[in-house]
C-alpha cells in the first residue's frame, strides 16, 4: 500500500482522536442591520459569499480540522438554518441582550474545550489549524497586520475594531480602538472573533459569569449592562481578574462581514 497514503491516514486518524473532545460554538443571531435589504428576511450569518453562506464555510473548515461537535446559537429566521448533524439553540430572550448572552445560553454545551466563533466572519484552514495547535488555556486569535484592513475606511468604523494589547505574549487589554488609549509601547492586534478555551478554563469563565449576573450592576465594561455585553467585556473582566489570556497569532485570509463592503472584499477574497 501507498506509503504516503498510510502516513496522511495516521495523521487524519491523530487529528480526529485529538479533537475529539473539541466544540465549535458559532453564535450566529446576529441581525446585520448595516447591510440594508440583504437581511431584511435573511440571518447575517446566512448571506450567501460566491455560493456558499459565512456559516456554511466556517462549518466546513472546522469539519476539515476534525471537530464535528458544532453549536449554533441562533436567533431571528430560525427556521432558514437548514444545516444537518449540528446542534441548534434558539435564543429566544425577551430582554435586550448581546453576543455574551448569546454564549451563555449555550452554557449547556460549555463541557469540554470549545472554540468559540462569531457568526460573521470568514476564515480559512490555516486559522483554525492555528488555533488548534495552541498550548493555552485561554486563547485569542489575533491579526497582527490588520491596519491593512482599515486603510480607506471610516473613522467611525475603525474605532470599533476589536484591538488587544499585548505585553510579554499576554492580552493586557481588551476592547473598542476609541475606548483603549495609548498603547504605553505595547504590541497593538486585532481580536479576529475567534477564542479557545481549555475545559477548565471556561468552566471558570461560566463561574464568574453567573456570579456577576446575580450581582454585577451599571455598566460592565464597554457595555450599558452585563445582560448587555459582549464576549470581550468578559475577557477583560478575566484580566482583571489575573487570569492570563494569550494572542495566538494568526497570519491566514479572514474577514468580517458587517457592512456591504465588506460583503464585496469577502467575495474578491475567497472565490
Amino acid at each position: 500500500m501507498n506509503q504516503k497514503f498510510l502516513v496522511n491516514n495516521r495523521l487524519n486518524y491523530i487529528s480526529l482522536k485529538f479533537h475529539k473532545f473539541m466544540k465549535a460554538i458559532i453564535l450566529a443571531a446576529g441581525i446585520g442591520s448595516r447591510l440594508g435589504e440583504l437581511t431584511k428576511t435573511l440571518p447575517k450569518p446566512l448571506i450567501d459569499v460566491n455560493g456558499k453562506s459565512i456559516i456554511e464555510r466556517q462549518i466546513e473548515v472546522f469539519r476539515k480540522a476534525g471537530i464535528n461537535d458544532i453549536i449554533l446559537v441562533i436567533g431571528p429566521f430560525a427556521e432558514k438554518f437548514l444545516f444537518n448533524n449540528v446542534k441548534y439553540i434558539n435564543g429566544k430572550k425577551s430582554f435586550s441582550h448581546n453576543i455574551l448572552y448569546s454564549l451563555i445560553e449555550a452554557r449547556s454545551e460549555m463541557t469540554d474545550d470549545i472554540i468559540i466563533s462569531y457568526g460573521d466572519i470568514i476564515f480559512e484552514d490555516s486559522i483554525i489549524q492555528t488555533i488548534l495547535n495552541s498550548k493555552n488555556e485561554i486563547g485569542l486569535a489575533v491579526d497582527l497586520k490588520w491596519k491593512e484592513m482599515y486603510k480607506n475606511k471610516p473613522k467611525n468604523l475603525v474605532d470599533k475594531v476589536c484591538n488587544v494589547f499585548i505585553e510579554n505574549n499576554q492580552i493586557k487589554k481588551i476592547g473598542y480602538k476609541e475606548n483603549l488609549g495609548e498603547s504605553g509601547g505595547k504590541t497593538i492586534g486585532e481580536f479576529i472573533g475567534l477564542a479557545k478555551f481549555s475545559k477548565k478554563a471556561v468552566s471558570n469563565f461560566l463561574e464568574i459569569y453567573l456570579e456577576l449576573e446575580k450581582s454585577h450592576n451599571g455598566k460592565f465594561h464597554e457595555s450599558p449592562s452585563i445582560k448587555e455585553g459582549i464576549i470581550t467585556d468578559m475577557c477583560q473582566e478575566l484580566i482583571d481578574r489575573n487570569y492570563i489570556i494569550n494572542p495566538i497569532f494568526t497570519d491566514g485570509k479572514w474577514c468580517e462581514i458587517d457592512t456591504v463592503d465588506d460583503l464585496k472584499n469577502a467575495k474578491i477574497l475567497f472565490q
